[in-house]
């Protein structure tokens, strides 16, 4: 059974940094691309940033710069450094796995979805 778990969520000030946890069991996590997504209120969920098994990357413009993916393949966990922070990131984050053998477009969401960490950035 698939499960993602994140932490590190919290609240921050304008210009801090959060570094977000996901820890992934019940997948082959090397055959899965991981990503970030965000959900503010009133908005849909968007991509926040993906990294795939060699660690290429994909990130919102909104967030270049300022946020780095990273995964651990041993420990089966991804991460979300975030520097910079603006009131505008606040919002609850998602990790995800999608499988490269589900025949979906590239840097598409998987199927296994993280239960979400809160961040907000107070200004």
């Amino acid at each position: 059974q698939a499960q993602l778990v994140e932490s590190g969520g919290g609240l921050v000030q304008a210009g801090g940094s959060l570094r977000l946890s996901c820890a992934a069991s019940g997948i082959i996590f090397m055959i899965n691309d991981m990503g970030w997504y965000r959900q503010a209120p009133g908005k849909q969920r968007e991509l926040v940033a993906a990294i795939n098994p060699v660690g290429s990357t994909n990130y919102a413009d909104s967030v270049k710069g300022r946020f780095t993916i990273s995964r651990d393949n041993a420990k089966k966990t991804v991460y979300l450094q975030m520097n910079a922070l603006k009131p505008e990131d606040t919002a609850v984050y998602y990790c995800n796995a999608r499988s490269r053998l589900d025949g979906q477009a590239p840097w598409s969401p998987g199927a296994y979805w993280g239960q979400g960490t809160q961040v907000t950035v107070s200004s």
